[in-house]
């Protein structure tokens, strides 16, 4: 079976590396057999804002720029990160499947001849045509004028006022997190091998992930997977000491699976000694004592949160029009709409901020905030504004969902494609093989199967780097380190220690 299984994944890296190349031959022969049709500007080269440097800023930005030169449209993108972080690969980053700087793209190197601004968007006046920028620098905001506005700020994780959240929990939305959620599980692990205090040890060794979505299913299945491996390291734990936990409000898990597949993932995830709480939320977590709406209480050092998302806030600082959920009201054409359906001139929306019509489900049903969707409307709401500068009329964005793949850990899978439904290591090569096909920039692709290659040769690599989330403590050691004692004050009978502090206590 473990040959087999290293075949299939060896498999799976020559076969996406040969789709990746014939992706991009397509793409330069494409490019290259475009017609050029000129733009109507009226003498000036419009200026194209883009709010948001995710799946829309990426993929509209590089849509425009291979349609139109520089004398045609001034790009711009604003986003507080300098890259692009291709989420569904957050997982396996967090497991050390992949090197995490191969899970993000950078804008600069990909959206050559396109203005990329690192800073937040934090107000948008839009009947002015103006947006004001704060640097994430200590430098005033300023204000950029344009004459379109791409709005594609994505979402931010919906944090529920439960006491203790706010300092306990760890978001799963960005490389950083994924990152650091890696270097805890493994530093917990090496701290509850080194104390002996059981109840102590028993909280470290504690993971609870909040949602059963694909975040938190995804990401808990490749996290339970390596930290079992990680406890072979060790001779003081063992695989059962772990414990993982998911909470989650519905009645089922990865809904958009389906019932079987849900049902199916349950069962493999429970068989692995993972707990999974149904129709059950987090009341309390304040100071890793865990409360659930059941009842059950317990500690825990670690809490997920990935339960739900919400639509940017900054959104509410704009004069765009607004849905009951926050999303800025669209039509199928990716144009900005007021609430009786007339479109915003020369306003643009798309992805998780967004409420884009489905029209493949129907009337009052919008697109799902997921990246298959947002790779597509990123790529069609650049085409559409091209039309528009060269006087033809936007199309619709109409997209059927083909299929869902999902990660249950190595080797462990569920996809669900054209009404097919499959599952273990079958389902575990279709998730990597289209994600992969999926991500931005051949070199990033050619990357990550360097990295699934390599790991059908050597070991997991499962060293904690937690020290990064204090980089100096180090030098300000070194530092406290070297000073001389304070002189005790006349009269103290006590002696002083470094930095003039009293230990505590009677003398």
């Amino acid at each position: 079976m473990a040959s087999f299984l290293r075949s299939l994944a060896a498999t799976t890296s020559v076969a996406a590396l040969a789709g990746a190349g014939v992706y991009a031959a397509k793409t330069m022969a494409a490019r290259s057999e475009e017609s050029v049709r000129p733009v109507i500007h009226g003498g000036r080269t419009p200026r194209i804002l883009i709010a948001g440097g995710g799946y829309i800023g990426l993929y509209t930005a590089t849509t425009l720029r291979k349609h139109l030169g520089r004398a045609d449209a001034e790009i711009a993108v604003v986003d507080p990160r300098p890259y692009m972080t291709y989420q569904p690969f957050l997982p396996e980053a967090a497991a050390g499947s992949i090197e995490p700087r191969h899970v993000v793209t950078s804008l600069r190197r990909e959206l050559e001849g396109t203005t990329v601004l690192n800073g937040n968007i934090t107000e948008i006046r839009h009947a002015e045509r103006k947006a004001v920028i704060k640097p994430l620098t200590d430098d005033p905001a300023y204000e950029v004028t344009y004459d379109h506005l791409v709005v594609g700020l994505g979402s931010v994780a919906r944090v529920l006022p439960i006491p203790g959240l706010a300092e306990m929990g760890i978001g799963f939305k960005h490389i950083e997190e994924a990152t650091a959620l890696r270097n805890r599980v493994l530093n917990q692990l090496a701290m509850a091998a080194s104390t002996w205090d059981a109840d102590e040890r028993k909280r470290m060794l504690t993971f609870v992930f909040v949602g059963g979505g694909f975040a938190g299913i995804e990401a808990i299945g490749e996290v339970e997977d390596m930290a079992r491996a990680a406890t072979k390291e060790y001779d003081s734990i063992e695989p059962e000491d772990l414990r993982f936990v998911v909470v989650e409000g519905a009645g089922r898990i990865l809904p958009e699976l389906g019932e079987e597949l849900g049902g199916y993932a349950i069962e493999q995830l429970r068989e692995r000694g993972v707990e999974i709480h149904l129709n059950t939320f987090l009341n309390s977590c304040v100071d890793g004592h865990i409360e659930l709406s059941t009842g059950e209480k317990f500690e825990a050092d670690t809490v997920v949160w990935t339960a739900g998302v919400k639509p940017h806030p900054v959104l509410a600082q704009t004069d765009l029009p607004l849905d009951e959920r926050g999303r800025v009201r669209t039509a199928a054409t990716l144009q900005v709409t007021q609430e009786d359906g007339t479109p915003v001139e020369n306003a643009w929306a798309a992805g998780d901020c967004a409420a884009v019509p489905d029209l493949t489900q129907g009337p009052g049903v919008t697109c799902g905030p997921t990246a298959q969707h947002a790779v597509r409307q990123g790529k069609h709401l650049g085409e559409n504004i091209v039309r528009v500068l060269r006087g033809e009329q936007p199309t619709d964005y109409v997209h059927e969902n083909v299929g869902t793949v999902a990660s249950l850990g190595l080797y462990k899978g569920v996809a669900q494609i054209k009404g097919f439904k499959f599952r273990g290591p079958l389902a575990w090569f279709m998730h990597r093989s289209y994600h992969v096909l999926a991500m931005p920039s051949f070199e990033r692709k050619v990357r990550i199967l360097a990295d699934w290659t390599q790991a059908l040769v050597f070991r997991r690599e499962l060293v904690s780097l937690s020290a990064l989330s204090r980089p100096r403590a180090a030098w300000e050691e070194a530092v406290a380190s070297g000073k001389k004692p304070t002189p005790a004050p006349k009269g103290s009978k006590t002696p002083a220690v470094a930095g003039g502090k009293q230990p505590s206590g009677k003398q």
